[in-house]
């Protein structure tokens, strides 16, 4: 049975203040623990319904109804680990990186985390502004790609001005992307879903590139930013 200790350090991790206090963070799910196991990052604790036949230190045997009380998911799955939160390695200011300015939705960070796996880039860099990729929801949308992409939270700002690669931004009244010629080497800027790259960031873009719209009646607003940064991570891998 789990102590109260125990349940208020697990559900108090669900806040960003909790995770930087004690340097953890929680993943849940058969799979993508399994995918962390295997990953550079450390285990601290694994609460499981089934053993995963681990380091029994490590590893806590506990009722379905315990579970229920930790987990963050509405339906939980069968575990729920604890892992520790790596430090941040420097950014490899070479190849196609990817930057996030205010990104805010964790589905969205996580999604994008996911694309950056796919399309082989390296390095995500974020605003400070930009959610937490510990955040359970991402942790749960990276779906194990936390761990293949090198992720660092940075003055957005100060960071695109020591950067020599060509900066490309996402904006509605950019350049058509399917007639741009992509460099294999550069930074993609994303913007907020809501307000799109802020001022201070688009003063220092050296390309706006666009997604054009094809409908006939062209009134959808905007596309999500997940599913630009799919499309535009595309053309520049093409």
């Amino acid at each position: 049975m789990l102590s109260k200790s125990q349940i208020k350090l697990i559900t108090g991790l669900k806040q960003k203040k909790q995770r930087q206090q004690h340097g953890f963070f929680v993943v849940e799910g058969v799979k993508t623990i399994k995918e962390l196991l295997q990953s550079h990052l450390e285990l601290y604790a694994l609460y499981t319904t089934e053993t995963f036949n681990i380091d029994a230190k490590n590893e806590v045997l506990i009722s379905e109804a315990d579970l229920k009380r930790i987990s963050f998911l509405t339906t939980p799955n069968t575990a729920l680990a604890i892992f520790k939160i790596p430090a941040q390695k420097p950014i490899e200011t070479k190849g196609l990186i990817v930057a996030l300015d205010a990104v805010r939705d964790p589905g969205n960070l996580g999604t994008i985390i996911r694309l950056c796996d796919w399309f082989g880039v390296k390095n995500l860099v974020c605003s400070k502004e930009t959610v937490d990729c510990f955040n359970p929801k991402v942790v749960q949308a990276t779906m194990g790609s936390l761990t293949r992409v090198n992720i660092n939270y940075v003055d957005l700002v100060a960071f695109l001005k020591t950067i020599s690669l060509p900066v490309f931004g996402a904006f509605m009244e950019g350049e058509n992307v399917y007639k741009s010629k992509l460099p294999e080497q550069g930074i993609l800027v994303m913007g907020n879903e809501a307000n799109g790259v802020s001022k201070e960031v688009e003063a220092i873009i050296t390309e706006k590139i666009s997604i054009p719209r094809f409908g006939d009646i062209q009134a959808t607003e905007s596309l999500n930013v997940a599913t630009a940064t799919a499309i535009l991570l595309s053309e520049f891998r093409r």
